[in-house]
């Protein structure tokens, strides 16, 4: 069955799943954007076509079909500033470095983690999905947090309350940092994060080595690089 998840579209509006008489596949919206290069309403198919695990090299070939145009517009622009925050975070990249507030308003910077394997953990409280994946995130945890591993959560939530009591309900018991601007998070944009849950993995020289594995993909991966 495939994942749920939440994304953030293309004009600063979550996807909202409507009733269609078909369900158009990845195929179908690479047809369309080229079908259609002169329209706006193309870079709305092509975010689609990203789906939850968007990737560099593909969608920036699909936007250089585009005409001059629809390049050139606002919405055009915009595109062009996400691509160029995913082609920041591709796999063998050095991570983005960033500094974010935790919990108590102090200060945490990405190279606090050199030295150890940290996976960026993008959630909310108000996200399903996020929520019904703690368990096993939890898991992972006490599995690896000896082995040099540690996870750091970045919040898209809005509410701090709501933020800190789901940090507890769920006993996520590792580092999370917000700047409660839920969408626009300052790191999530850096990232090119418009879906969540998503996670980035990062190595102890701060290379990024896997995106958005989850459970026993995650799992894996760690018995890999924890040897």
């Amino acid at each position: 069955m495939m994942k749920k998840f939440f994304i953030y579209f293309l004009f600063c509006l979550p996807l909202i799943v409507v009733a269609q008489k078909k369900e158009l596949t990845k195929e179908d919206y690479i047809a369309r954007v080229k079908a259609n290069p002169d329209s706006i309403s193309t870079l709305v198919d092509l975010r689609r076509v990203g789906g939850y695990t968007p990737e560099y090299q593909e969608l920036q070939s699909l936007y250089n079909t585009l005409g001059k145009n629809v390049k050139n517009s606002q919405e055009g622009q915009e595109f062009k500033t996400y691509l160029e925050a995913l082609s920041r975070v591709e796999i063998g990249k050095l991570a983005p470095e960033f500094t974010q507030n935790d919990t108590t308003g102090n200060p945490i910077k990405l190279t606090d983690f050199r030295g150890k394997f940290v996976l960026l953990d993008f959630w909310a409280s108000w996200c399903p999905d996020c929520r019904v994946q703690s368990p096993d995130l939890v898991k992972t945890y006490a599995t690896f947090k000896d082995k040099n591993f540690e996870i750091l959560g970045i919040s898209f939530d809005r509410d701090r309350n709501s933020w800190i009591k789901a940090i507890h309900t769920d006993k996520l018991h590792w580092k999370h940092v917000s700047d409660l601007k839920r969408w626009q998070n300052d790191v999530g944009t850096l990232y090119g994060v418009k879906a969540i849950p998503q996670n980035v993995l990062i190595d102890p020289s701060g290379k990024i080595i896997a995106r958005n594995i989850h459970g026993e993909e995650l799992n894996k991966k760690l018995k890999e690089v924890l040897k």
